[in-house]
């Protein structure tokens, strides 16, 4: 199946599979990535809360942490999301 066979071998619904291919795309080689929920949705063509119950599915089967960024005004920024090596 190639690179993303444990992701299509998982019981991840396919709203989670089609975000962690977008986020894997978008990664640096360290496996980092920022892009922002709405971003990401409008790419897809899903909805924002959507996406935010597919990372959560994510987080949960251990394909990616996050953590949230700040703006140096104190403001929330985009999550940095964290690829786990070795998963699809």
């Amino acid at each position: 199946m190639g690179y993303f066979e444990s992701l299509y071998a998982s019981e991840l619904p396919h709203r989670a599979v089609a975000v962690y291919m977008y986020l894997r795309d978008r990664a640096d080689k360290a496996g980092k990535c920022y892009p922002a929920i709405g971003t990401i949705a409008a790419e897809l063509k899903l909805s924002r809360s959507t996406v935010k119950r597919a990372i959560a599915d994510l987080e949960k089967s251990g394909y990616l942490c996050k953590e949230q960024r700040w703006r140096e005004n104190g403001g929330k920024s985009s999550n940095m999301y964290f690829l786990k090596s070795g998963m699809g």
